[in-house]
């Protein structure tokens, strides 16, 4: 892993107030992008089986959150975890506390 490489994933998770590290394919991901389509909060999708550099992000994206798997979801910086973990966040109300 390179450390350019690494800033330019740090920038993108910085780049919006909610990241989301997908793969187009994903129902996982889906769901998560679903999540946030109900609240109509915008969102930038990062699609990494679209990416010549879609594995070396995940693998970058697995050294910063502990996790290798899709989606990682980033609101304001803060990784919340995969799809299931935020759609559990906003089935309790605790997503909106992050806007």
């Amino acid at each position: 892993m390179s450390a350019d490489k690494a800033k330019a994933v740090k920038d993108l998770i910085d780049s919006d107030k909610v990241v989301i590290f997908s793969k187009t394919y994903c129902p996982y991901c889906k769901m998560a992008k679903e999540v946030f389509d109900g609240l109509q909060k915008s969102y930038t999708a990062v699609e990494l089986d679209n990416r010549d550099d879609g594995d070396e992000i995940q693998t970058i994206l697995g050294q910063i959150t502990g996790a290798r798997t899709v989606p990682r979801v980033f609101v304001n910086g803060e990784c919340l975890g995969g799809g299931s973990d935020v759609k559990a966040l906003h089935e309790k109300g605790e997503l909106q506390k992050y806007f």
